[in-house]
């Protein structure tokens, strides 16, 4: 109907834009008074919101976007549905986590969630700790969500994996080698379609602006290898903290992995020193830039 209303309101399923299609379906036009819909909360002013609903409201737009708001609003009524079948579920699965200990402070993008309510984050987030026995949205790149959806495939059990290795080939995430008498005839990953794996990658390409540890890894796997090839080393180094933690139960450690950085870095600087070396020159580190006064 060639509204611009999405260019002034962001969430076009939030509280404002729903009453605003709810108005135009009912049959008003006027611009002013749909604009008076408007949530005292939205930025744009009510001239801007009334600009934006200048349109041509045709009636085979009005069929389509009729059906397209039903359509969302069953669909959200069918997530809600899974979500209360999920937690019941949830619900019977037992207890590993030592519930006497106090569950450390959520991290921001769990506190400020913008897929879910940040409270239903939380609580989703406090019931994957009770069944898992420890908190993986400590990890970086790992949110509720996906922890939501290793609680949905693996439950709280990993028994069934003799190894982080084990787990890892379940998914695809590591080489498989394709070896003929003797002769390599193909390397790279299988093609596998496992929901953790596809979970485990998503949460690999978030790690691209990370300050972490891990964050550094995909970078340097970025620039080494290429995106594709990063992020699927990145999901497979995830696998491996992923079994670890539900293995020993133990909190995130950052510092293991910034350590390994480290060691990266001096190996790294050692070997520019030897090939400089080689070559007649002599590596300096550079001096830090002192701020203008």
């Amino acid at each position: 109907m060639n509204l611009q209303v999405h260019h002034v309101i962001s969430d076009i399923t939030g509280t404002t834009v729903l009453a605003i299609l709810d108005a135009i379906l009912e049959g008003n036009r006027d611009v002013n008074a749909l604009a008076m819909l408007r949530d005292p909360r939205v930025r744009a002013s009510h001239e801007t919101i009334a600009k934006s609903l200048v349109g041509d409201y045709r009636q085979e737009h009005l069929f389509t976007l009729r059906q397209s708001v039903a359509f969302y609003r069953e669909y959200q009524k069918r997530i809600v549905d899974c979500e209360k079948e999920m937690q019941e579920l949830m619900k019977s699965l037992s207890t590993k986590a030592d519930l006497s200990v106090a569950l450390p402070e959520a991290k921001d993008s769990v506190r400020k969630c913008k897929v879910m309510q940040p409270a239903r984050a939380l609580a989703l987030r406090e019931e994957a700790y009770r069944i898992l026995g420890v908190d993986l949205t400590t990890i970086p790149g790992i949110s509720v969500l996906h922890v939501q959806t290793i609680v949905a495939e693996l439950g709280g059990d990993i028994s069934k994996f003799r190894s982080a290795g084990a787990f890892s080939s379940w998914m695809g995430l590591c080489p498989d080698n394709d070896i003929s008498g003797g002769k390599v005839l193909w390397t790279g990953t299988r093609k596998v379609k496992n929901r953790v794996a596809t979970t485990l990658r998503m949460a690999a390409q978030s790690l691209q602006r990370s300050e972490s540890a891990l964050g550094e890894f995909y970078r340097r796997m970025r620039a080494k290898l290429g995106p594709a090839k990063a992020i699927t080393a990145a999901a497979h180094k995830l696998a491996r903290v992923v079994f670890h933690l539900l293995k020993t139960r133990q909190a995130y450690d950052d510092s293991v992995f910034a350590a390994a950085e480290q060691r990266y870095r001096r190996r790294t600087e050692n070997r520019l020193k030897a090939q400089a070396q080689a070559l007649g020159y002599l590596l300096i580190p550079a001096q830090p830039q002192q701020p203008q006064p």
